[in-house]
């Protein structure tokens, strides 16, 4: 008996360690760039935080946002799946990732939205806040009033896209809240953010974000980088019933943030199986 108790200490102290220096690098060693959090989806508790409200750049995952309202716009019947939007000069100058439709060319909603979440497209981003809001810069004061009311204390808007903007802000506890809001308020939707592929145009696209076909339960979200806010992902996966939220910002390179996210969401999962159990982690 003493022997099974001294191995689930050993055992918690281990996967205490895991939690606390996966997302402690050395001071030498210090990425200020770096933010994290790991959330309980459905109860919104959070697992494991750092630097969590500190301000940081949200790059693509502005466009989780810019998703956002539209699920509320289809939700309202302001606009439709179907509705077919003409590129604008402005939308077909944006820079890569895009699509690259010229200007005056077409494109259904749906493919639109499509291409924001699969392909990160910053063309098709802005030309769905165009339809949706008439142009970009009043889609963005929209965006951000919505960041507002849901409680995204650290965030600022002023690109539907994510392109570098010195005034374009966030934290990852506030994209985590961004994320909990989507799969909350529009369930029907969220499958746009784990779409693997997508064919257009006689070209397939695949999702930039490099957990979704690892399994482990992964389903969706988004990931991003500029120069400056680095390699940016939110990911959300569900095991035994129980779904997480992570969110890593300002990773070095998209494998080593893929990689950590992974970490994170193994060892929340962990946790939420051993207390499951019982157990008081």
């Amino acid at each position: 008996m003493i022997e099974v108790l001294r191995r689930s200490l050993l055992a918690v102290l281990a996967l205490t360690v895991l939690w606390l220096g996966a997302a402690q690098p050395t001071l030498a060693q210090e990425n200020t760039r770096y933010a994290a959090i790991v959330v309980d989806a459905e109860t919104g508790e959070v697992l494991f935080a750092r630097h969590a409200d500190s301000r940081r750049y949200p790059a693509s995952l502005t466009k989780m946002m810019t998703l956002y309202l539209t699920f509320e716009a289809l939700n309202e019947g302001r606009v439709h799946l179907t509705d077919v939007l003409t590129i604008s000069p402005r939308a077909a100058s944006q820079p890569p990732s895009k699509l690259g439709l010229a200007a005056g060319q077409t494109i259904t909603l749906d493919n639109a939205m499509r291409a924001t979440a699969v392909r990160s497209a910053n063309d098709m981003a802005v030309a769905i806040a165009e339809h949706v809001g008439g142009s970009e810069s009043r889609f963005t004061s929209l965006m951000t009033q919505k960041a507002q009311q849901l409680g995204m204390t650290q965030t600022r808007y002023v690109t539907a896209n994510g392109l570098p903007d010195a005034r374009q802000l966030t934290s990852a506890r506030d994209q985590a809240i961004l994320a909990r809001a989507i799969m909350r308020d529009f369930p029907q939707y969220y499958s746009y953010f784990g779409l693997h592929d997508w064919a257009y145009n006689g070209r397939s696209y695949r999702n930039t974000n490099g957990l979704l076909p690892t399994g482990n339960g992964y389903d969706g979200m988004k990931t991003g980088y500029t120069n400056a806010s680095g390699y940016n992902l939110a990911a959300s996966a569900v095991r035994d019933g129980r779904r997480l939220i992570t969110v890593v910002l300002g990773g070095r390179s998209s494998a080593s943030r893929n990689a950590h996210v992974a970490e994170l969401m193994d060892t929340g999962f962990e946790v939420e199986r051993r207390r499951a159990q019982g157990e008081s982690i």
